[in-house]
């Protein structure tokens, strides 16, 4: 069944902005959360877990570059990363560098 989050994460508002993704559970440091960018010619697409994640300057996770192989339609894929442990409730956010904030 597909599912667009992880188990762990679940949409909610924000004190940041409108809607944001947030922690259903306890999430250890350096849990890949999954794929929230994919870029295919000069177009970045979001998937449903890169498009509620909000802002901050102080993120507690970060997006990490993976290599598409040759033959993949989207030759750019981005995963989102715990840098920290992520408690029950917290928002989830990342510093954007795609978008102008």
């Amino acid at each position: 069944m597909y599912k667009p989050l992880p188990e762990s994460v679940t949409i909610k508002k924000s004190g940041i902005h409108a809607l944001g993704l947030f922690a259903d559970q306890d999430i250890k440091q350096a849990t890949n959360l999954g794929m929230t960018h994919l870029k295919a010619g000069d177009t970045i697409f979001r998937t449903p877990l890169g498009g509620f994640i909000n802002h901050s300057n102080t993120p507690n996770c970060e997006k990490i570059e993976l290599h598409a192989d040759s033959q993949e339609p989207f030759k750019k894929k981005w995963n989102l990363i715990t840098r920290q442990n992520i408690k029950k409730g917290e928002e989830i956010t990342l510093r954007y560098t795609f978008y102008n904030v």
